[in-house]
């Protein structure tokens, strides 16, 4: 606070400046001084939001936001921002929210985990679909137990190797199995026994590519976007008819916690520009539109 400092004078000093002004012949000219009392501070200017965006993201998610990683400080108003991302599956990542982990983006590869954020109270704002996804059946490149179609997952035993039900991954090859269960050409209790062949049940959809690259299953479902330079040489990959596949849906939010909650915003809208759905596109995800 500014404060304003009065002089005051004594009675002989007025006395003293009457008789100079009768000298002068007129009166004293004196300098009005403003009553003391609170004044406005100045308002401190906002502080900086901080250049580096800590993203939550879903495994499949890891190649194309690797390479928005690039491009996202390309954009308009985004020079200098540096992007973290901690990848893995959606169910963990939100539990980590709830958790407290610093975040400001996170984004999911299913609306069930984004639902529960929501419910949650860890993310602010609507989350934004950004993408769809495809799943498709992977099996070894030497394909040692002769997997050609889908019928051959309930072969009793195959080794088949997928994620838990609360990974989205492994919740949406839950909904297809049961699809295909509900088909005449695969009969009641295809699902029941294709799950007789699970041989391990892995944290994220990452992780089920690396055990059939490995050998370690004979097959696995994982999404299109999986299916990526550095693993397809060593997998075979065989498609999964519309009728029975189940279509992933992708939303990302602002972190309720956010430290830089306009420049998060910022990337959510990136992620349904041209520059972004590209990049999507490029790693086999379904760009809006």
């Amino acid at each position: 606070m500014r404060l304003t400092r009065r002089r005051a004078f004594g009675g002989g000093t007025a006395g003293a400046l009457a008789l100079l002004a009768a000298a002068c012949g007129g009166a004293a000219q004196t300098t009005p001084v403003a009553p003391a009392g609170p004044t406005t501070a100045p308002t401190p200017a906002a502080t900086p939001e901080p250049k580096e965006l800590v993203v939550l993201a879903a495994s499949s998610l890891t190649d194309a936001f690797t390479e928005m990683g690039d491009d996202f400080p390309r954009q308009p108003g985004m020079a200098g921002v540096r992007l973290t991302f901690s990848f893995g599956a959606s169910s963990q990542l939100r539990a980590q929210l709830e958790q407290g982990a610093p975040a400001d983006v996170f984004a999911s590869a299913d609306t069930v985990q984004m639902d529960n954020a929501v419910k949650a109270n860890t993310i602010q704002g609507t989350p934004t679909v950004f993408a769809r996804n495809r799943l498709v059946l992977i099996v070894p490149v030497a394909n040692p137990a002769g997997v050609t179609t889908l019928a051959d997952l309930a072969r009793p035993g195959l080794k088949f190797v997928t994620a838990g039900p609360e990974v989205p991954v492994g919740n949406y090859t839950r909904q297809m199995l049961e699809k295909m269960a509900a088909d005449p050409q695969y009969g009641a209790g295809f699902d029941g026994r294709v799950r007789a062949n699970v041989v391990s049940e892995e944290a994220n959809v990452r992780q089920v590519v690396t055990k059939v690259q490995l050998g370690e299953a004979d097959a696995g479902i994982v999404y299109s976007s999986d299916v990526t330079p550095q693993s397809a040489p060593a997998l075979k990959t065989i498609e999964i008819p519309d009728a029975l596949n189940v279509i992933a849906v992708y939303p990302a939010a602002v972190a309720r916690a956010a430290r830089a909650p306009v420049t998060a915003a910022g990337f959510v809208r990136y992620l349904t520009t041209p520059p972004a759905q590209a990049i999507l596109k490029k790693y086999n995800f379904i760009p809006l539109g």
